[in-house]
């Protein structure tokens, strides 16, 4: 099996998911390659990512690691059984990979958690303030790429209409909500939208008022990515080279304590609704 030339989020994610359950189970690379019947060489490029893995095999390591977690096991055989290309795979080599890795954890998704300091959500951005965004990039995009970039925020959107989207809580700061972005009437567009998106069964919007004060990791803006199980679950950060993606337990249980004590201090989905409403109206 030849090693592959580009590794995902999800397929390195699945490889160290192995690693960790080799770890747990107390054993080294050569223990483990003498047990599974395998040489130590498969066995690291597997748990790097570098080889794929079928689904079967994912369960017989499983079992020669005497893992316990049943459901644990299944969402990783899933994932070991992705073979299809998603759509974000038309814009590999045109956008940056952390992009691409967001749109398949996106895709993947049980449910998603937000918080956006700074800018609206990426699934919630309208055409016209997307344009707007990227046109603020130093250097500024070429018209192509712009228009590359523009497609694939656009399309990322499609998740929220599949027939079992995700559940998604967005945190969206006053600030984000005040800062104009190409002009008054792309921020009334935007603004509208918010309006309309929180009317989605699967849609939460919750403001972040300046009057809340501080709140956990205020510089960032995050995404945090549910997975079938909550051991597969992702935090993207936003840098200003592109993106951090984190899964280490602490930084997980971090974000969550983080996430839920700043949706505390939110308002309500109705008092955000009416909060977007006044913005709206001063624009």
């Amino acid at each position: 099996m030849p090693p592959r030339k580009v590794l995902t989020v999800r397929q390195r994610r699945l490889g160290s998911e192995l690693r960790r359950l080799r770890e747990h189970a107390g054993m080294t690379l050569a223990q483990a390659a003498e047990r599974l019947g395998a040489d130590r060489t498969t066995v690291s490029n597997t748990e790097s990512g570098r080889f794929g893995v079928s689904p079967q095999r994912v369960r017989a390591w499983a079992d020669h690691y005497e893992c316990p977690d049943v459901a644990y096991v299944d969402a990783l055989a899933a994932m070991a059984g992705e073979r299809v290309s998603g759509w974000w795979e038309h814009y590999r080599g045109d956008l940056a990979n952390d992009a691409l890795d967001l749109a398949e954890l996106e895709h993947h998704a049980a449910a998603i958690r937000s918080v956006q300091v700074m800018y609206m959500p990426g699934l919630l951005q309208t055409e016209d303030y997307a344009r707007s965004v990227f046109s603020e990039s130093v250097p500024p995009p070429s018209p192509a790429r712009q228009r590359r970039l523009l497609s694939h925020r656009l399309q990322r959107r499609d998740v929220l209409d599949r027939a079992d989207p995700p559940d998604c809580t967005f945190l969206i700061h006053e600030a984000a909500l005040r800062m104009t972005y190409g002009s008054v009437d792309v921020a009334r567009g935007q603004l509208a939208h918010l309006l309309a998106e929180s009317d989605r069964g699967n849609v939460t919007i919750r403001v972040i008022p300046f009057a809340a004060g501080g709140f956990p990791f205020a510089s960032s803006s995050a995404h945090y990515v549910c997975g079938a199980v909550p051991q597969l679950d992702t935090v993207q950060v936003d840098t200003a080279t592109g993106s951090s993606f984190l899964d280490a337990e602490t930084s997980l249980t971090n974000w969550r304590v983080a996430l839920d004590r700043t949706e505390e201090r939110s308002l309500d989905p109705a008092g955000s609704r009416d909060f977007i409403l006044k913005i709206a109206q001063q624009a």
